[in-house]
């Protein structure tokens, strides 16, 4: 059935057996119809670094999509066009922050979050989904990771995989990633700045266990070195310094039911 209720007939349906192949092409078909969608999660990762993350096996299910609150209602109608189910009960619920569907042909998950993400912390989406295609900005999914409290492997495999194959810039580059974003963000929210600088810090200290070069390792270190360097050079609000004097004797971050 479609997320309408529909009933999909045998044969309609035309996701694609591999899920990041089947990810771009929402992306796209999205796109055509004038709905701003971009990948997240792991496939995002897997299809800005393809080479790096097959290298280490890493299997990829499910679908995870960002996309903005006015373009909700049009997207849900895509999906439901395209043979994947919505749970009506939770996007009932919790649709104005995030549509939960599955791919009948395939029993495959897909999260779509509207306008923002709230893990650990939360970072508004909507405003930079439109800067690059077909993932989010590196920036931003670099923060993804970054904001996360309770880091696993796997977290920091996708930190280091994206350190390892694009350069850190100062300012917004095409194709890097913009320190100067991270750190403006972190420069206004001293909870972010503090566990992303240990997420920095346990990253610099685990990068040798995955295998690289020294020449990797090197690059890997630069990087999370100069983001370190933007971070504590970002003139800091008074919002910031305020809640610095209060530091960990209050609740800084969200616990989230599920990270990564």
């Amino acid at each position: 059935m479609t997320a309408t209720g529909e009933p999909i007939a045998a044969g309609q349906t035309g996701t694609l057996e591999d899920p990041l192949a089947e990810a771009l092409r929402v992306v796209e078909i999205c796109e055509r119809r004038g709905l701003v969608v971009r990948l997240m999660g792991g496939l995002a990762f897997h299809a800005r670094m393809p080479e790096w993350t097959a290298r280490v096996g890493r299997a990829r299910k499910d679908i995870d999509i960002a996309t903005r609150g006015k373009d909700r209602k049009g997207v849900s109608e895509l999906l439901s066009r395209e043979g994947y189910l919505g749970d009506k009960q939770y996007n009932a619920l919790y649709g104005h922050k995030q549509l939960y569907f599955v791919d009948v042909a395939h029993n495959r998950p897909m999260d779509v979050l509207v306008d923002r993400l709230e893990m650990c912390h939360k970072l508004e989406l909507a405003p930079r989904l439109e800067v690059d295609r077909p993932t989010l900005p590196l920036a931003d999914l670099l923060l993804t990771k970054l904001q996360i409290v309770r880091l696993n492997e796997k977290d920091v495999r996708d930190i280091v995989t994206l350190l390892d194959g694009v350069a850190v810039s100062d300012t917004a580059m095409p194709g890097a990633i913009d320190a100067g974003y991270i750190a403006g963000l972190c420069a206004g929210d001293w909870g972010l700045f503090h566990d992303v600088g240990l997420t920095l810090q346990a990253v610099t200290e685990r990068v040798e266990r995955f295998g690289l070069s020294a020449a990797q390792v090197a690059t890997v270190r630069q990087g999370l070195a100069r983001l370190v360097a933007a971070m504590s050079e970002a003139p800091k609000t008074t919002r910031f310094r305020l809640r610095a004097r209060i530091g960990t004797r209050a609740r800084w971050h969200n616990e989230p039911d599920e990270q990564g």
